[in-house]
């Protein structure tokens, strides 16, 4: 379940186990792993780390930073300071002081750490009073990186009155789309424009999140069209 699957050049996948967030909807996880071209590893969005992951991390290089893209996604970071205390812990805005039991070394910004401010930008999308998530762009594979933001899941996924929840909710969708929650909850909604303008602006060729199938072509198009509702341009 979590064997490393690569995406793109520098860019591989992993799939976590099931979670169970509130009123007992589960949740698919799955995490990206970016080698740095001075090979140290940055790793976004953890999910439970196995021996057997760790096992094919580390093949891959040291890990440098270890990446919280918004602060409902903190469910395995104790795990993975503790088997990398060496790495780079850092949190999205608000996450901070959700976990005062962890040691950050940064806040995300839209400003990129030294770390990787080359190699990969990034975006922190506001005005939502669900969470606010930072969004990744890896410049050289052309792939976007959302959190909650975007969603999809199977039809049948969910059972009973979870089902009918999560189809009004917009996550059963043909493709990832921004479940209506989430929209309903950017109460700032210029705030949140301004930041998508810059995510829409990035030249994605792919779209990866972390709960449904990854978009593996035309990823500017795709994300134009599932931010349409929000009129950014």
């Amino acid at each position: 379940m979590s064997s490393l699957l690569s995406f793109a050049p520098e860019l591989w996948l992993a799939n976590g186990p099931v979670i169970t967030a509130a009123l007992g909807f589960q949740y698919s996880t799955r995490m990206a792993v970016i080698r740095l071209q001075d090979g140290g590893l940055f790793i976004w969005s953890p999910i439970a780390l196995t021996e057997d992951l760790k096992s094919e991390i580390d093949a891959l290089g040291p890990v440098r930073h270890i990446i919280a893209p918004n602060h409902l996604h903190d469910s395995f970071l104790t795990e993975w300071t503790q088997t990398y205390p060496e790495a780079k812990l850092h949190a999205a805005p608000g996450l901070a002081e959700k976990r005062p039991d962890l040691s950050f070394a940064s806040t995300l910004s839209d400003e990129a750490p030294a770390g990787w401010q080359d190699e990969i930008e990034q975006c922190v999308v506001g005005g939502n009073s669900i969470t606010t998530e930072v969004v990744f762009f890896h410049k050289a594979s052309g792939t976007t990186l959302f959190t909650d933001l975007l969603q999809q899941f199977p039809k049948g996924w969910f059972k009973g009155w979870r089902a009918l929840i999560a189809r009004l909710d917009l996550m059963t969708e043909p493709t990832p789309s921004v479940p209506r929650k989430f929209r309903v909850a950017f109460r700032d909604k210029a705030t949140a424009r301004e930041a998508l303008r810059k995510v829409l602006n990035w030249p994605s060729k792919a779209v990866v999140i972390a709960h449904g199938n990854p978009i593996t072509s035309d990823g500017a198009a795709y994300l134009n069209r599932a931010f349409r509702w929000l009129k950014v341009s």
